[in-house]
């Protein structure tokens, strides 16, 4: 079983695919440790294309079985995205911008308020992911989402609102047992 979840930032595709992956125990990969050089200061170097894909596809060949979290809509075809299943997450946009102002200060304390490069990196990210519902920043939008979900021929669930993780996974699993 494949599985691909995803959804805008704080959209809560990290915490669902790890419980997610338990439940199933299957591995879960999150496409952020792919895109993202490992640096000092996090999120700020990209890694090269080419050779992210080469690194998620090695560290997915060895397990029939996987969920990868995380938006994948600009990577090309790659061979790895045959899914079983595509979950996208979409909660309104007040609740996920309080979730992810919550994230940022507790991953990074007082820092993204007292450092001036920290404050800089945090009002960029969360302008950039504020734009994400009326689809006024570049890249990862609402309307690029669903663009590619209509894109997909596998079978898709989209879970919309302020769902538990638990809802969540009853979901899935429902609708994993209609496909298999």
């Amino acid at each position: 079983m494949k599985i691909h979840i995803f959804g805008a930032s704080a959209s809560g595709v990290t915490t669902l695919g790890r419980a997610l992956a338990a439940e199933l125990n299957i591995p879960y990969f999150d496409t952020d440790s792919y895109f993202w050089e490992q640096t000092a200061l996090p999120f700020t170097v990209k890694r090269e294309p080419t050779l992210r894909n080469t690194l998620l596809s090695n560290n997915l060949a060895p397990h029939p079985s996987w969920i990868l979290g995380g938006s994948i809509v600009s990577w090309g075809q790659q061979e790895w995205m045959q899914f079983d299943l595509v979950v996208f997450l979409y909660i309104p946009h007040s609740i996920r911008m309080a979730r992810l102002h919550h994230r940022e200060l507790e991953r990074y304390g007082n820092h993204i308020f007292e450092d001036p490069i920290r404050r800089q990196l945090y009002h960029d990210f969360v302008t950039w992911a504020s734009g994400y519902d009326d689809n006024s920043t570049k890249g990862r939008t609402l309307a690029v989402h669903e663009a590619w979900l209509q894109q997909q021929s596998c079978p898709i669930l989209e879970l919309r609102g302020d769902l538990s993780v638990a809802q969540r996974i009853e979901s899935i699993k429902h609708k994993l047992s209609s496909i298999s």
